[in-house]
């Protein structure tokens, strides 16, 4: 007599047999597709390496809207923070974001200093290249998001602080969101929430630090009307970089060099061009003149809202996104600029904060969508208010009079 009750045997038959299938797709999986493809190597790579123009880019039209420091002092804060970012990515970034899921919430240690990665393609992710080119391309993601929100207060915070708080946020805070996002066992890939290039992961998540930073540091009384800059070139400079780096930071999560990536690159294009006119439409309602300024900052607006859905989107899609978002971008800015004592922060909170919150809930089902984007607004707003304020009791946060 067996013994297991009767109703109990179709139960553990079942579970062996789905197990004896998983062992056999994995095998027929690794031994049949894991061919790296040249072509889709070398698309990664290329958009990685467009990607890092973003970077300097962001210094210099960032830099450029300062009224009072110079540009360039913004370009140290960001490639030194793009450095220890791109450091500890391959320490820990990589393991705890991409690594063996953890309950849903964050990865394990397991593949620390990128222990155990191999050359063949990881198909659970890019199928058809190298890890290293996919770890490469997500460094720049990473390196990309902490950019943007030091952009908010680089010129304000003393190096020291700068690095720890670089070091930092990128562990406590971006890595869990993109381990919830993209990470296959993460809870919001698996609740189908839809983030092609970062929409949430990047500029929802510096936007909204952006608005948290602006809480801890004293208003820096930096007006910023709308176009106008005291280095408009450096500005146009960085714009123009920011854009073509943008084709690399959206096309490069098709993961290869096909359709998806024709219609990323295409879209990202609509979204900017839209945005861009849109935003120079409403400068010339609202002020009465048009600036290159306020027109390289509509195209990023529609850049940064189409990132969710690049991959997927119609043309006539990405310039409704590109539309709604510069609309929406700018309401909020004219808003902040006259209530509030407007600054830096504000800027970033209104143009990746509101494009990246706008991209999300067109992307998909805005259910899904809308609890996503509350979950990573409060996780992010929260843990860099604390960090920020943690590093502030510890080693301080602004340089004193011997250090300014």
């Amino acid at each position: 007599m067996s013994s297991y009750p009767l109703e109990q045997k179709p139960r553990k038959i079942f579970i062996l047999r789905r197990r004896l299938y998983r062992a056999w797709a994995l095998w027929y999986k690794t031994t049949m597709f894991t061919t790296v493809n040249a072509g889709d190597t070398a698309w990664m790579l290329m958009c990685a390496a467009l990607a890092f123009l973003a970077i300097p880019g962001f210094g210099f039209f960032y830099g450029g809207l300062l009224p009072k420091k110079n540009p360039l002092s913004i370009l140290l804060p960001c490639l030194l923070a793009t450095c220890l970012v791109s450091l500890q990515w391959i320490l820990v970034g990589y393991s705890l974001s991409f690594g063996p899921d953890h309950n849903g919430w964050i990865g394990t240690l397991a593949v620390t200093g990128l222990r155990g990665v191999g050359t063949d393609p990881n198909l659970e992710y890019a199928g058809t290249v190298p890890p290293l080119a996919f770890i490469f391309y997500h460094a720049m993601l990473a390196a990309v998001a902490v950019v943007i929100l030091l952009a908010a207060f680089a010129e304000r915070i003393k190096l020291i602080a700068l690095c720890a708080f670089a070091l930092l946020w990128t562990t406590i805070v971006y890595d869990p969101i993109a381990h919830w996002v993209w990470n296959v066992g993460g809870f919001l890939r698996r609740s189908d929430v839809s983030d092609f290039a970062g929409g949430a992961v990047v500029q929802l998540n510096a936007g909204v630090s952006a608005l948290a930073a602006s809480l801890v540091f004293e208003p820096s009384h930096d007006s910023l009307p709308s176009g106008t800059s005291t280095n408009p070139l450096f500005a146009a400079l960085g714009g123009a970089m920011v854009w073509l780096g943008w084709f690399g930071l959206n096309a490069g999560s098709a993961l290869s060099a096909g359709v998806i990536a024709a219609n990323a690159v295409t879209a990202t294009y609509i979204a900017a061009v839209i945005g861009g006119f849109t935003w120079t439409f409403l400068d010339g309602i609202f002020y009465k003149q048009a600036s290159l300024v306020g027109l390289i900052t509509g195209a990023m607006t529609g850049m940064i809202a189409v990132a969710a859905s690049a991959g997927s989107t119609s043309i006539w899609s990405a310039l409704g996104i590109g539309f709604t978002a510069s609309i929406c971008c700018y309401g909020l800015f004219v808003f902040l600029e006259k209530k509030t004592c407007f600054g830096t922060s504000h800027l970033i909170f209104c143009i990746h904060g509101i494009g990246g919150i706008c991209g999300m809930m067109i992307a998909g089902q805005w259910l899904i969508q809308a609890k996503a984007v509350l979950a990573i607004a409060i996780y992010s707003f929260g843990m860099t208010y604390l960090l920020l304020k943690f590093i502030d009791y510890v080693i301080g946060l602004t340089p004193g009079p011997t250090e300014s």
